[in-house]
């Protein structure tokens, strides 16, 4: 799953203004020809982009080229089950990515048109934001 190598901190502040807003940068199509892009803003685990991927993967039979547009980057906390208040910050537990809406998530090129639209509708399922495709219009 994909995770930061290393952090300048173990734990970060939980800033939820992060996700107010439209998305300015990657917004458009840079690297294939048919994309998921996010309507909605939220949150999205590395877990979750892990299976859209491998949904799109297995749809188009490993064929094309798929590009994975967002990096989890920032890590949530989480205390066990029944734990008390107080006693700190919980221990690391899952990394995120942030998701505002315009944001393009995953782009995909070298297969067929009407495969690869299949296989990026199947990967929305799979995330927590609503999403549209969209095509690389020339």
């Amino acid at each position: 799953m994909l995770q930061p190598k290393r952090t300048k901190f173990r734990k970060i502040h939980r800033l939820r203004s992060q996700s107010k807003g439209v998305s300015t940068r990657g917004t458009t199509i840079t690297y294939g020809e048919i994309a998921i892009k996010a309507v909605s803003g939220g949150e999205v685990t590395a877990r979750q982009i892990e299976a859209a991927r491998r949904t799109i993967a297995r749809a188009v039979k490993r064929g094309g080229k798929i590009w994975i547009r967002v990096f989890p980057d920032k890590v949530l906390t989480a205390k066990g089950a029944e734990v008390p208040m107080g006693s700190g910050k919980g221990a690391p537990d899952k990394w995120v990515t942030q998701i505002r809406p315009g944001k393009i998530i995953f782009e995909m090129a070298g297969a067929e048109p009407e495969l690869m639209k299949e296989a990026l509708k199947l990967a929305t399922y799979k995330l927590p934001v609503n999403c549209k495709i969209i095509t690389n219009e020339i």
